[in-house]
């Protein structure tokens, strides 16, 4: 995420590894210009060059329902202490307006519009103690697994359940998974529970335009559920997943077909169909740790041989996930890379 620090007389030069130069970064630089903060481009990427300076307050209509867009512009309201509104075309995940929410920073929702109004008091807020509960992110991959195995349950403790996260488990039920959250409670204003997850039969489904901005980081690991479901599975708008680490929309489909699955990417939407025959075949992660992750869950399958370009992205979000992996079945999965 991008923010700007208000006022301040300095300069920095941000840039990232190849799978961050590659991401859209004007959909943060626009409104954050619009500010008034001084941000040197080169084309629509890293690297950027930030200058410290004093910020306005806007109105934006963002053109994407992004966190990261959001969050920035909320960020940079409040260290410039200036107020913003922003409208989203749907709704994005809320961390952040939770959290200032939590530390009582006058953010609220007005007309379906998100508005911050800076509090009338210094900058400098007292030290707190916040408790981040786990990534539901992360965790879908283990829960995934558990929904494809013969048998057992599988309890993933202290995950983050926030409505605007959990896109990912109203697909899984509306495919015949029950994923029972249990031990639900509040911690730092983020609803956290653990999940307790049994296997399942699927069934194929539709994933509307308006459910992708609560699941898009899960669409790699439901594509691969949605290629042992029966009949097919449609994800609509998910062209976001071109400027991802990688053109995941592309490499789902073409690894899944791979596979043996039939899979296409028509426009924006992504069309899986299932089936029961063994997942078999060589997989190009093209070093994203969700693709690496996913289909290595998808190698769990009995009979399947699924070979890994790459192992190595998962540190990215998720460093101990092949252990963890391991450590949920009887047998060694058939995840390494050759």
């Amino acid at each position: 995420m991008l923010g700007v620090l208000a006022g301040q007389t300095f300069a920095a030069t941000l840039t990232g590894d190849a799978s961050l130069r590659r991401r859209p970064m004007r959909r943060v630089t626009e409104p954050l210009k619009q500010m008034g903060a001084d941000i040197k481009e080169r084309g629509d990427g890293l690297p950027l060059t930030i200058r410290g300076g004093k910020l306005r307050g806007l109105t934006y209509s963002s053109p994407v329902a992004s966190a990261q867009v959001k969050s920035a512009i909320l960020f940079a309201g409040l260290t410039g202490k200036v107020p913003v509104t922003i409208r989203e075309p749907y709704r994005s995940r809320d961390h952040t307006e939770r959290l200032f929410a939590y530390l009582g920073l006058g953010i609220h929702v007005r007309d379906g519009a998100i508005v911050f109004e800076p509090p009338n008091r210094p900058s400098a807020h007292p030290p707190i103690k916040l408790a981040v509960p786990g990534d539901i992110s992360s965790a879908a991959f283990l829960v995934a697994a558990a929904v494809l195995a013969d048998g057992g349950e599988l309890l993933v403790e202290n995950v983050g359940v926030n409505p605007t996260r959990t896109g990912v488990l109203v697909v899984l039920e509306r495919m015949g998974a029950h994923v029972e959250r249990v031990n639900l409670r509040d911690e730092g204003g983020e609803p956290v529970a653990d999940l307790l997850v049994r296997p399942a039969a699927l069934k194929g489904t539709e994933v509307t335009a308006a459910e992708i901005p609560t699941l898009v980081d899960e669409v790699p690991v439901l594509a691969v559920l949605a290629s042992r479901a029966a009949g097919e599975t449609v994800f609509r708008e998910v062209g976001e997943l071109r400027v991802k680490e990688s053109n995941r929309l592309e490499l789902i489909a073409a690894n899944l077909r791979g596979l043996g699955v039939r899979a296409e990417a028509l426009g924006n939407d992504l069309h899986v169909e299932g089936t029961e025959k063994p997942p078999r075949g060589r997989v190009d992660t093209a070093s994203d740790h969700r693709l690496a992750m996913a289909f290595a869950v998808l190698g769990t399958v009995d009979g399947a041989n699924v070979k890994l370009s790459e192992r190595k992205s998962v540190a990215i979000s998720y460093p101990e996930f092949f252990r963890d992996l391991d450590n949920i079945y009887a047998r060694r999965t058939t995840h390494d890379a050759r």
